[in-house]
């Protein structure tokens, strides 16, 4: 007897006997048309949408604040962000808190997103660079691309995301408002 374990799909990319060390834990959204994912540990909390409130003079892509059990949260619009054109509320939409940058330095922020779509492991293997244009973003800000048996995964860099000085820029906001 074999003590070999069986390889099997887990998620249709994920195999057993692939070590943790080689996964990537991600959680994925959808904006616009495209899905992407950010890892899990970056991610504090999913959100139903709440009131958001506007903040004067604030950076174009900070949609505005909210009160988060008594902590004034930046929230920044990924559509405005990524240059996608609006669309009308589905019912779908979340405000994913993440916190961005190492200890000491690390800022709190949310996202608006279309929907949240899973919680998934995915093997390095199956992760390639990012190429020079990813749909219609800034390829800066991509830190790879998964190929999953259902479509590609378009892999973020929260870091690359927001510049220091826009990061500094939305967390004032948050602190205008408090």
């Amino acid at each position: 007897m074999s003590s070999e374990t069986p390889t099997t799909q887990n998620d249709d990319t994920v195999q057993e006997q692939t070590s943790d060390a080689e996964l990537l834990q991600l959680v994925s959204f959808v904006v616009g048309t495209e899905e992407y994912a950010i890892p899990i540990l970056a991610v504090q909390e999913i959100n139903r949408m709440m009131p958001i409130t506007r903040v004067p003079q604030s950076p174009e892509f900070v949609e505005g604040v909210i009160n988060l059990r008594g902590r004034v949260i930046p929230v920044v619009d990924l559509r405005r962000r990524f240059d996608i054109e609006t669309h009308a509320e589905t019912g779908d939409e979340r405000i994913i808190v993440v916190e961005i940058g190492g200890a000491g330095e690390a800022r709190v922020l949310g996202f608006t997103v279309d929907r949240v779509n899973r919680v998934l492991r995915i093997s390095r293997d199956i992760v390639e660079p990012a190429p020079t244009i990813t749909s219609g973003i800034d390829s800066d800000f991509v830190e790879g691309v998964g190929k999953l048996e259902e479509g590609l995964l378009i892999l973020l860099s929260l870091e690359k995301l927001f510049s220091e000085e826009e990061l500094g820029r939305a967390c004032t906001t948050a602190t205008k408002a408090a």
